[in-house]
């Protein structure tokens, strides 16, 4: 199993100095023991997911890991301390295999990415100080626990970047072992140190404090010429297979022969290499985790139909030691007369001696007594079965006890029954979920970017009468709504409120209808702060594009995404705040948010929702089940075109009935 090596991590972390710098951390997650996976916003990207897996690997990844149901403290610290940061740089420690991500918000935090033996992943102060780590660890020279000063481990090995011709005679002169040997202990890996080899054409079991002057300069040679690529960044990333798996960010000459995929990336390369790979792990935890489920339920049920056989068997053996009480009446009523008449001059112990003689003597009848205790309390065997009788009171009270036992363990068979076909249910429906989680673990869906239409950048939708409508999202989108896409013969809308969208109906020449202006009319409304402060309806005007105006009048100031109107303004009153979402075809099949009617002219797969209390993540997640249309919508896609702020989702039929 393939770990990152030194020169791994160099390219790996060069990729990503360039891609993160000036990112935005947003969330971070825990999906496995010894993985973190953490979400950053890229300016002019957007999501950009980055998985540390402690020990092993460090790359941007594509392949969405599922996340446990209750995250763990180590993500959720992260959350707490870096969420927000704006990242200052990403860098290789010592040409090590140690990965540190600089970040600030109001203080500074360093994460340490420990990628040797079994790693670690470090939250550090701007003091150098552990936050936390994922793991505590104490060896003799470092201390790795919360409030402790962060130590890195001792200075291992040789940088090929940097080293000098004299310190690498120095690693062979001081050494015991042979030259291979010697060469991977310094840092540089059993597979750099046999292309080094080979390209110098060195014997690999050479002793190395025996290595000529001729073999030094042609092994130093090798070494500046195999990772000069590193020194310019030109990387050939590439998973080599056929035989031998691994992903390198060089060409090797002992891989020539091997079949190769090329990437253009070595972040790229390393995604594919490393996450079919990691989802066997995950798959083995789910499949634990998921096993535990399904036994949990299957040991209930074993346990329910335990009690269900004791009931039965307890309406069995009740009833028929009943029946075998009045079967064999006379005979024991004149035991219970007997023991009677002793009552009046004997204890309870001298009645039962008596009855033990009296059957040791084999007296008629007393054959069927067992025993006799203090309390009165009558032992019989009768046809095998043993019976116990309160000897004080009449046998049909005796017999009256046993029947009321089985009429009671048969009321409660009914109870027991419906718990069985509950938990068998239950089995039924861990199964089921287990087999889906395990097939999506099983079968890793690549996280795809689609490339989106210029008005999917923006707000928009196709009114009922097929006009394109679109708004801003923001103070940019809302200039370039304005500025780029407004022109002469469209129409301009605004929410008679602080915060709202700029919102265009894109005429393209035509007379515009009534219910295109008032659906635009509830789009504008449906996405300013209206929706977030909870209202149900309103006020939206609308204006003609040379109403609209960037100049202020002496004195005034238009900050930006904001405009002037000038000249009478037309009023829609209590525009409603309701939208729908669904997968409609326009251009291409997307998913559209906007007003009801216009939606359901184009899909009649749809969700409505209103200004509620339902949080977007969640939301998103039940609408995506509801349109269950997976292969088109993801997470994203819908966090996107969802207004700001809570909502609900509302059935069709409450509407109608309004």
């Amino acid at each position: 199993m393939k770990n990152m090596s030194n020169v791994d991590v160099y390219a790996v972390c060069h990729e990503l100095r360039d891609l993160l710098k000036g990112a935005r951390v947003d969330k971070a997650y825990q999906p496995t023991k010894d993985t973190v996976l953490i979400r950053f916003h890229v300016a002019g990207k957007g999501r950009v997911d980055i998985v540390f897996q402690a020990g092993r690997r460090i790359h941007m990844t594509q392949y969405p890991l599922p996340n446990p149901k209750i995250p763990p403290n180590f993500p959720m610290l992260l959350r707490k301390y870096i969420k927000g940061a704006t990242v200052e740089d990403i860098r290789q420690y010592n040409f090590d295999r140690i990965v540190e991500l600089h970040v600030a918000k109001e203080k500074k935090f360093t994460l340490v990415i420990e990628l040797f033996a079994k790693g670690n992943i470090i939250l550090l102060d701007e003091e150098g100080k552990i936050i936390l780590p994922l793991k505590r660890k104490l060896w003799s020279d470092r201390k790795i626990s919360s409030k402790e000063e962060y130590k890195y481990p001792p200075k291992r090995g040789i940088n090929p970047l940097e080293v000098k011709k004299e310190e690498l005679e120095d690693v062979f002169r001081n050494s015991d072992s042979d030259v291979i040997r010697t060469l991977a202990r310094s840092g540089l890996g059993g597979i750099y140190s046999e292309e080094i080899l080979l390209r110098s054409n060195v014997q690999k079991d050479l002793p190395a404090s025996e290595i000529s002057n001729s073999d030094l300069d042609s092994i130093y040679n090798s070494i500046y010429g195999l990772f000069e690529p590193l020194r310019t960044s030109n990387f050939h990333p590439q998973i080599v297979s056929d035989g031998k798996e691994d992903v390198l960010p060089l060409d090797l000459k002992i891989y020539e022969n091997y079949k190769k995929d090329a990437f253009e990336t070595y972040n790229e390369a390393a995604d594919e290499f490393f996450s079919s790979e990691v989802r066997e792990t995950i798959k083995n935890e789910y499949e634990d985790v998921w096993g535990a489920e399904v036994k949990k339920f299957e040991k209930r049920l074993k346990i329910q139909e335990e009690t269900l056989d004791k009931f039965h068997k307890t309406i069995k053996v009740s009833k028929k030691r009943g029946d075998l009480l009045y079967a064999n009446y006379g005979k024991i009523q004149s035991i219970l007369d007997i023991i009677k008449d002793a009552r009046e001059k004997y204890s309870w112990n001298e009645i039962a001696s008596k009855l033990k003689t009296a059957r040791k003597q084999g007296l008629a009848g007393a054959d069927i007594i067992e025993s006799l205790d203090k309390l009165g309390n009558l032992t019989l065997k009768i046809d095998d079965e043993v019976i116990n009788i309160d000897a004080k009171v009449e046998i049909p009270e005796n017999a009256e006890v046993y029947y009321e036992k089985a009429k009671k363990a048969k009321r409660k068979i009914t109870g027991v029954n419906i718990a069985i076909e509950k938990t068998k249910k239950e089995i039924e429906k861990a199964k089921n979920k287990k087999e889906i989680e395990m097939e999506r673990v099983t079968l890793p869906q690549k996280r795809v970017k689609k490339e989106l239409k210029w008005f999917e950048k923006l707000r928009w939708f196709l009114s009922s009468d097929g006009f394109l409508v679109i708004g801003g999202r923001d103070a940019n989108s809302n200039e370039i709504v304005v500025k780029k896409y407004m022109e002469n013969n469209d129409v301009y809308f605004h929410s008679d409120i602080h915060g709202a969208p700029s919102v265009i109906i894109k005429s393209q020449g035509k007379e515009i209808p009534e219910t295109t202006l008032n659906e635009a009319a509830s789009f504008a409304a449906s996405f300013s702060s209206a929706w977030t402060k909870g209202f149900g309806s309103q006020d939206v005007y609308w204006v003609h594009p040379d109403q609209v105006s960037k100049t202020p009048q002496s004195g005034e100031f238009v900050k930006k995404g904001a405009f002037i109107i000038r000249g009478t303004r037309n009023y829609v009153r209590a525009a409603t705040l309701l939208i729908a979402v669904g997968v409609v075809d326009y251009e291409g099949e997307r998913l559209m948010a906007g007003p009801l009617d216009a939606v359901k002219k184009y899909t009649d797969n749809y969700v409505i929702i209103k200004p509620g209390y339902t949080k977007k993540e969640a939301l998103s997640r039940e609408i995506r089940r509801k349109l269950d249309q997976e292969h088109i919508v993801t997470m994203d896609d819908l966090v996107r075109v969802l207004p700001s702020g809570k909502a609900d989702i509302v059935d069709e039929r409450d509407l109608r009935r309004r």
